[in-house]
């Protein structure tokens, strides 16, 4: 895509990732990251977070499933993808402007974490009809076996899901310490 700007994005997810289906059945996830620089102040003799960016994700098809089913609010993610700008109008008629990532990759940070990946089954690609049932029943069978619902990284427990990947069609488990 010639053209386009193609960024790299390192940051936690802000929400839970929000899936949807278009009206031909079609699957778009959407979520959001939130990325901070940080650096060193020698004088203060530690780190200090400077401005958040905020930025607005979406990603479609198998791997709109693949985030959905596994990504949660505070999750370090990698995200690539094409950066949208696009204008409107709110409510008091003031013109508003906002970039939005086209995402084309997303990925576990393993900075601090681990993974295991493994192929998914491919089925149902490019929004045929059995991606929803196929989600919901998926979905269902997630929440009875939710990991995460066991405690919090940061509370010492251990956590694991499955990782969105990208047209390749893997995924990975990624067990939080």
């Amino acid at each position: 895509m010639s053209g386009d700007t193609v960024i790299t994005v390192v940051g936690n997810l802000v929400d839970d990732p929000e899936l949807r289906w278009t009206p031909s059945s079609v699957a778009v996830c959407k979520f959001r990251v939130a990325s901070t620089p940080r650096t060193f102040n020698k004088t203060a003799n530690a780190w200090e977070d400077g401005e958040s960016l905020f930025l607005s994700c979406q990603v479609w098809r198998q791997a709109a499933e693949n985030v959905a089913e596994t990504l949660q609010k505070g999750m370090r993610v990698i995200v690539q993808g094409r950066l949208k700008q696009r204008s409107y109008e709110d409510r008091e008629g003031v013109k508003r402007t906002v970039y939005e990532l086209d995402v084309d990759e997303v990925g576990p940070s393993l900075r601090s974490a681990t993974a295991k990946v493994t192929k998914t089954s491919g089925q149902g690609r490019g929004g045929q009809g059995g991606d929803r049932q196929r989600y919901e029943e998926t979905s269902r069978q997630t929440s009875r076996e939710n990991p995460w619902s066991a405690g919090t990284p940061a509370a010492g427990g251990q956590g694991a899901g499955a990782w969105g990947g990208g047209s390749d069609g893997y995924t990975d488990e990624v067990p939080f310490r």
